[in-house]
C-alpha cells in the first residue's frame, strides 16, 4: 500500500508548484491600473503651434480611452530646457507627461549648460508625429533638382545664402547637414521666427530655406516658391511629385521635424509600455489620423523600444551636425 502514498506526495508537490505558477501570472501579465488620476501632457512651447495643436488633438483621444481628465498646459521657455529640467525631477509616476518636439535631442549639444541628462532622466513613451520639410528656392533659383542645386552651389562656394527661423533650430540644422552631406558651402541667415525669414524669401531676399510643409504648401502650389526635394525618407503624401532629396542622389539624408511624449525617467517597465501601448493604439484612430494629416504630419507607429532607440540615435546625429558645423547660440 506504499503507491498510493507516493502517488499522494507527487499530486501534492504539483499542485502545489502548479498553484505557485498560477498565483505568479497575473503579477507578470497583469497591467497596472493607469490613469486612477488626471493626467496632464506638459508642452514647452506657447499655445498655438504644431506641438501644442498636436498634444490637445492626442490628449482628447487618450481622455476618451482612459476614462480620465487628460489635460494640455503650457509651459514655455527656453526652447523646452526650462520644464524639461523641472520634469527631470518628478516622479516617474505617469501623471505628468511632456510632448515636445525634435528641440529635446537637439538643445543637448546646443546650450552646454542645460541640467539634466537627456538620456538617462526621461522615459521616452512614443513617437507622436513626424512632420518632413522641404527645401524650398524663391523661382528666381536656377536649381530645380537637388543634382543641380549641389552643382550650382559648388560652382558658387560661399554665395548661396539660406534662411532660417533662428539659430539651432530645425529647419537650420537640416540646412547644416544638407552642406555637409553634399559637401557645399552655403551661409546662414538667421531670423527671429518664421514669419520674417518667409517673408524674405518670398521677396528674393533670400533664395533658399528648408522649412515644414505645412509652413509652405500653399506658397508652392500658388508658384510662389518652387520645391526642390523633401527631407523625409519617403515622399510626402502633400507633395507626391516632389521626389525626397535622398532619391535624388544625396543618399541617407534625412531631416523631419517630429514630435515625442516622454515622462521622467526611472519609470517602472510594466506601467511604461501600459502608457506606451495605449498612446500608440491612440496614434492609430482613424480621428488622429485624419487631424495630424490635416496639418501635414503622419502619426507615430513605433512602439517603445523602437522610440528609445530612435530617440538615441537622433541624440547622436544631431550633436555630430552641431559639432561639424560649429553652431553656437548667443
Amino acid at each position: 500500500m506504499q503507491f498510493p502514498g507516493k502517488f499522494l506526495r507527487i499530486g501534492a508537490t504539483a499542485l502545489a508548484v502548479s498553484g505557485a505558477l498560477f498565483a505568479a501570472a497575473p503579477v507578470l501579465a497583469q497591467a497596472p491600473a493607469f490613469p486612477t488620476q488626471p493626467v496632464k501632457i506638459v508642452v514647452p512651447f506657447p499655445p498655438g503651434g504644431t506641438t501644442d495643436i498636436l498634444a490637445r488633438q492626442l490628449a482628447t483621444e487618450l481622455q476618451g480611452r482612459w476614462g480620465q481628465p487628460v489635460v494640455v498646459e503650457n509651459r514655455p521657455g527656453a526652447s523646452g530646457t526650462i520644464f524639461s529640467e523641472q520634469l527631470a525631477r518628478m516622479p516617474a509616476d505617469g501623471t505628468t507627461l511632456m510632448l515636445t518636439a525634435t528641440h529635446h535631442v537637439i538643445n543637448p549639444a546646443l546650450y552646454k549648460s542645460i541640467k539634466y541628462d537627456t538620456r538617462k532622466d526621461f522615459t521616452p513613451i512614443a513617437l507622436v508625429a513626424s512632420v518632413p520639410n522641404v527645401l524650398v528656392v524663391h523661382p528666381s533659383f536656377p536649381a530645380k533638382t537637388t543634382k543641380e542645386f549641389i552643382a550650382h552651389a559648388k560652382a558658387n562656394p560661399g554665395k548661396v545664402s539660406f534662411g532660417s527661423t533662428g539659430t539651432g533650430g530645425a529647419n537650420h540644422l537640416s540646412g547644416e547637414l544638407f552642406k555637409s552631406m553634399a559637401g557645399i558651402d552655403m551661409v546662414h541667415i538667421p531670423y527671429k521666427g518664421a514669419a520674417p525669414a518667409l517673408n524674405d524669401l518670398l521677396g528674393g531676399q533670400i533664395p533658399v530655406m528648408f522649412d515644414s510643409i505645412p509652413g509652405v504648401l500653399q506658397h508652392i502650389q500658388s508658384g510662389k516658391l518652387r520645391p526642390v526635394g523633401v527631407t523625409s525618407a519617403k515622399r510626402s503624401q502633400a507633395l507626391p511629385d516632389v521626389p525626397t532629396i535622398d532619391e535624388s542622389g544625396l543618399k541617407g539624408f534625412e531631416a523631419t521635424a517630429w514630435f515625442g511624449l516622454y515622462a521622467p525617467g526611472g519609470m517602472q517597465p510594466q506601467l511604461r509600455e501600459k502608457i506606451a501601448g495605449d498612446v500608440v493604439q491612440a496614434l492609430q484612430s482613424p480621428a488622429i489620423r485624419s487631424q495630424y494629416a490635416k496639418l501635414g504630419a503622419e502619426s507615430g507607429s513605433m512602439n517603445q523600444a523602437e522610440f528609445a532607440k530612435f530617440v538615441d540615435s537622433e541624440l547622436n546625429k544631431w550633436a555630430k551636425v552641431i559639432d561639424d558645423a560649429k553652431v553656437k547660440v548667443e
